[in-house]
Protein backbone atom coordinates (compact mmCIF):
# COMPACT_ATOMS: atom_id res chain seq x y z
CA UNK A 1 0.00 0.00 0.00
CA UNK A 2 1.38 3.35 -1.01
CA UNK A 3 0.59 7.04 -1.15
CA UNK A 4 0.97 7.84 -4.84
CA UNK A 5 0.07 11.54 -5.02
CA UNK A 6 -1.11 14.43 -2.81
CA UNK A 7 -3.60 17.10 -3.87
CA UNK A 8 -4.68 20.30 -2.13
CA UNK A 9 -6.66 23.35 -3.11
CA UNK A 10 -8.51 26.40 -1.86
CA UNK A 11 -12.17 27.05 -2.78
CA UNK A 12 -12.78 28.81 -6.07
CA UNK A 13 -15.86 30.49 -7.45
CA UNK A 14 -17.58 28.98 -10.49
CA UNK A 15 -20.80 29.65 -12.37
CA UNK A 16 -23.57 27.09 -11.86
CA UNK A 17 -27.14 27.46 -13.11
CA UNK A 18 -26.72 31.18 -13.42
CA UNK A 19 -25.30 31.60 -9.93
CA UNK A 20 -21.78 31.91 -8.56
CA UNK A 21 -20.94 29.16 -6.07
CA UNK A 22 -17.80 28.25 -4.17
CA UNK A 23 -16.25 24.79 -4.40
CA UNK A 24 -13.07 23.15 -3.15
CA UNK A 25 -13.17 20.21 -5.57
CA UNK A 26 -10.50 21.68 -7.85
CA UNK A 27 -7.14 20.62 -6.42
CA UNK A 28 -3.50 20.78 -7.45
CA UNK A 29 -0.83 18.11 -7.08
CA UNK A 30 1.92 18.73 -4.52
CA UNK A 31 5.35 17.25 -5.18
CA UNK A 32 6.87 17.55 -1.72
CA UNK A 33 6.08 17.18 1.96
CA UNK A 34 2.64 18.21 3.24
CA UNK A 35 1.56 18.74 6.86
CA UNK A 36 -1.51 16.79 7.98
CA UNK A 37 -3.55 18.91 10.37
CA UNK A 38 -6.57 17.89 12.43
CA UNK A 39 -9.12 19.29 9.99
CA UNK A 40 -7.32 19.21 6.64
CA UNK A 41 -4.01 19.09 4.82
CA UNK A 42 -1.87 22.21 4.83
CA UNK A 43 -2.90 24.29 1.83
CA UNK A 44 -6.30 22.62 1.54
CA UNK A 45 -9.68 24.02 2.45
CA UNK A 46 -13.33 23.03 1.98
CA UNK A 47 -15.98 25.46 0.77
CA UNK A 48 -19.12 24.19 2.53
CA UNK A 49 -18.31 22.80 5.97
CA UNK A 50 -21.90 21.60 6.45
CA UNK A 51 -21.24 18.72 4.04
CA UNK A 52 -17.46 18.69 3.50
CA UNK A 53 -14.51 18.80 5.83
CA UNK A 54 -14.64 18.84 9.60
CA UNK A 55 -13.01 16.34 11.91
CA UNK A 56 -14.56 13.25 10.30
CA UNK A 57 -13.84 14.37 6.72
CA UNK A 58 -10.43 15.91 7.18
CA UNK A 59 -8.75 13.98 4.37
CA UNK A 60 -10.27 12.27 1.32
CA UNK A 61 -8.49 9.27 -0.24
CA UNK A 62 -9.21 7.61 -3.56
CA UNK A 63 -7.74 4.36 -4.95
CA UNK A 64 -5.64 5.09 -8.03
CA UNK A 65 -6.55 1.69 -9.48
CA UNK A 66 -10.13 2.86 -10.11
CA UNK A 67 -9.09 5.24 -12.84
CA UNK A 68 -8.72 2.47 -15.42
CA UNK A 69 -12.33 1.49 -14.69
CA UNK A 70 -13.53 5.05 -15.25
CA UNK A 71 -11.63 5.42 -18.50
CA UNK A 72 -13.37 2.29 -19.81
CA UNK A 73 -16.97 3.05 -18.82
CA UNK A 74 -16.84 6.81 -19.49
CA UNK A 75 -14.39 7.26 -22.38
CA UNK A 76 -16.11 10.55 -23.17
CA UNK A 77 -14.61 12.13 -20.06
CA UNK A 78 -11.04 12.86 -18.98
CA UNK A 79 -9.87 10.98 -15.89
CA UNK A 80 -6.64 11.34 -13.98
CA UNK A 81 -5.78 11.25 -10.27
CA UNK A 82 -7.13 14.29 -8.46
CA UNK A 83 -10.18 14.78 -10.67
CA UNK A 84 -12.57 13.48 -7.99
CA UNK A 85 -11.28 16.06 -5.54
CA UNK A 86 -9.26 13.58 -3.53
CA UNK A 87 -6.44 14.70 -1.27
CA UNK A 88 -4.65 11.38 -1.41
CA UNK A 89 -4.28 9.10 -4.42
CA UNK A 90 -3.54 5.71 -2.87
CA UNK A 91 -2.78 2.19 -4.08
CA UNK A 92 -3.73 -1.10 -2.47
CA UNK A 93 -6.71 0.12 -0.43
CA UNK A 94 -10.15 -0.85 -1.67
CA UNK A 95 -13.65 -0.06 -0.41
CA UNK A 96 -14.60 -3.73 0.02
CA UNK A 97 -11.61 -4.36 2.29
CA UNK A 98 -11.26 -1.08 4.23
CA UNK A 99 -13.26 -1.01 7.46
CA UNK A 100 -14.69 1.95 9.32
CA UNK A 101 -12.25 2.48 12.18
CA UNK A 102 -9.18 1.04 10.45
CA UNK A 103 -6.10 3.11 11.24
CA UNK A 104 -3.21 3.74 8.87
CA UNK A 105 0.19 5.30 9.36
CA UNK A 106 1.38 7.45 6.45
CA UNK A 107 4.65 9.27 6.98
CA UNK A 108 4.46 10.49 10.56
CA UNK A 109 0.65 10.92 10.51
CA UNK A 110 -1.97 8.43 11.71
CA UNK A 111 -5.39 8.44 10.01
CA UNK A 112 -8.60 6.56 10.78
CA UNK A 113 -11.25 5.61 8.20
CA UNK A 114 -14.67 7.18 8.76
CA UNK A 115 -17.14 7.07 5.83
CA UNK A 116 -17.38 6.83 2.05
CA UNK A 117 -17.70 9.91 -0.11
CA UNK A 118 -21.28 10.59 -1.20
CA UNK A 119 -21.00 13.02 -4.12
CA UNK A 120 -22.97 16.23 -4.45
CA UNK A 121 -23.71 18.35 -7.52
CA UNK A 122 -20.19 19.81 -7.40
CA UNK A 123 -18.76 16.59 -8.83
CA UNK A 124 -20.96 17.23 -11.86
CA UNK A 125 -19.48 20.72 -12.09
CA UNK A 126 -15.93 19.37 -11.90
CA UNK A 127 -16.56 16.83 -14.67
CA UNK A 128 -18.94 19.07 -16.63
CA UNK A 129 -21.37 16.14 -16.63
CA UNK A 130 -24.24 15.69 -14.17
CA UNK A 131 -24.58 11.98 -15.02
CA UNK A 132 -21.25 11.25 -13.35
CA UNK A 133 -22.90 11.61 -9.93
CA UNK A 134 -25.17 8.59 -10.51
CA UNK A 135 -22.34 6.69 -12.22
CA UNK A 136 -20.10 7.36 -9.23
CA UNK A 137 -22.60 5.89 -6.77
CA UNK A 138 -23.57 2.95 -9.00
CA UNK A 139 -19.92 1.98 -9.44
CA UNK A 140 -19.44 1.62 -5.66
CA UNK A 141 -15.99 3.13 -6.07
CA UNK A 142 -16.47 5.94 -3.57
CA UNK A 143 -13.09 6.37 -1.96
CA UNK A 144 -13.20 7.17 1.75
CA UNK A 145 -12.65 9.87 4.31
CA UNK A 146 -10.15 9.89 7.15
CA UNK A 147 -10.09 11.67 10.47
CA UNK A 148 -6.69 12.56 11.83
CA UNK A 149 -5.61 10.59 14.91
CA UNK A 150 -2.09 12.01 14.92
CA UNK A 151 -0.95 15.06 12.99
CA UNK A 152 2.23 14.66 10.99
CA UNK A 153 3.95 15.05 7.64
CA UNK A 154 3.38 12.97 4.51
CA UNK A 155 5.20 12.72 1.18
CA UNK A 156 4.26 11.23 -2.18
CA UNK A 157 5.67 7.71 -2.29
CA UNK A 158 5.23 7.09 1.43
CA UNK A 159 4.32 3.56 2.47
CA UNK A 160 0.84 3.15 3.93
CA UNK A 161 0.89 0.87 6.96
CA UNK A 162 -2.20 -0.67 8.56
CA UNK A 163 -1.59 -0.29 12.29
CA UNK A 164 -5.07 -1.15 13.56
CA UNK A 165 -7.77 -3.18 11.83
CA UNK A 166 -11.24 -2.68 13.26
CA UNK A 167 -12.57 -6.05 14.39
CA UNK A 168 -16.25 -5.23 13.79
CA UNK A 169 -15.83 -5.38 10.04
CA UNK A 170 -18.17 -2.74 8.60
CA UNK A 171 -16.62 -1.91 5.25
CA UNK A 172 -16.82 1.26 3.23
CA UNK A 173 -18.54 -0.75 0.51
CA UNK A 174 -21.21 -1.85 3.02
CA UNK A 175 -22.06 1.80 3.64
CA UNK A 176 -22.17 2.62 -0.06
CA UNK A 177 -24.53 -0.31 -0.71
CA UNK A 178 -26.91 1.06 1.92
CA UNK A 179 -27.26 4.07 -0.36
CA UNK A 180 -27.55 2.08 -3.60
CA UNK A 181 -28.49 -1.61 -3.95
CA UNK A 182 -29.13 -2.49 -0.29
CA UNK A 183 -31.30 0.40 0.90
CA UNK A 184 -33.86 -1.98 2.43
CA UNK A 185 -31.43 -4.57 3.79
CA UNK A 186 -32.50 -4.65 7.45
CA UNK A 187 -29.62 -6.87 8.50
CA UNK A 188 -27.03 -4.55 6.99
CA UNK A 189 -28.79 -1.49 8.37
CA UNK A 190 -28.65 -2.99 11.86
CA UNK A 191 -24.99 -3.85 11.41
CA UNK A 192 -24.25 -0.24 10.56
CA UNK A 193 -26.32 1.10 13.45
CA UNK A 194 -24.43 -1.07 15.92
CA UNK A 195 -20.95 -0.35 14.50
CA UNK A 196 -18.82 1.05 17.33
CA UNK A 197 -16.74 3.33 15.10
CA UNK A 198 -19.43 4.71 12.79
CA UNK A 199 -20.28 8.34 13.51
CA UNK A 200 -23.61 9.12 15.15
CA UNK A 201 -25.22 11.11 12.34
CA UNK A 202 -24.89 8.15 9.97
CA UNK A 203 -26.29 5.79 12.62
CA UNK A 204 -29.27 8.06 13.17
CA UNK A 205 -30.16 8.12 9.48
CA UNK A 206 -29.90 4.35 9.23
CA UNK A 207 -32.02 3.95 12.37
CA UNK A 208 -34.73 6.12 10.80
CA UNK A 209 -34.63 3.99 7.68
CA UNK A 210 -34.86 0.78 9.67
CA UNK A 211 -37.87 2.12 11.59
CA UNK A 212 -39.59 2.92 8.29
CA UNK A 213 -39.11 -0.68 7.16
CA UNK A 214 -40.51 -2.21 10.35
Amino acid sequence: MQLKSIFVGKPKEVMYNGKIISTGIFKNEISGAVKVNKYNLEGDKQADLTVHGGENKAVYAYPVEHYEFWKKIRPDLQFEPGVFGENLSVSGLFEGEVNVGDQYKIGTAVLSVTTPRLPCFKLGIRMNDTKIIKDFMDAERSGFYFKVIKEGVINPGDKIELIHQDSYGLTICDLVKLHTTEKTNSELLLKAIEAPELQDDWKEKFAEKLNELN
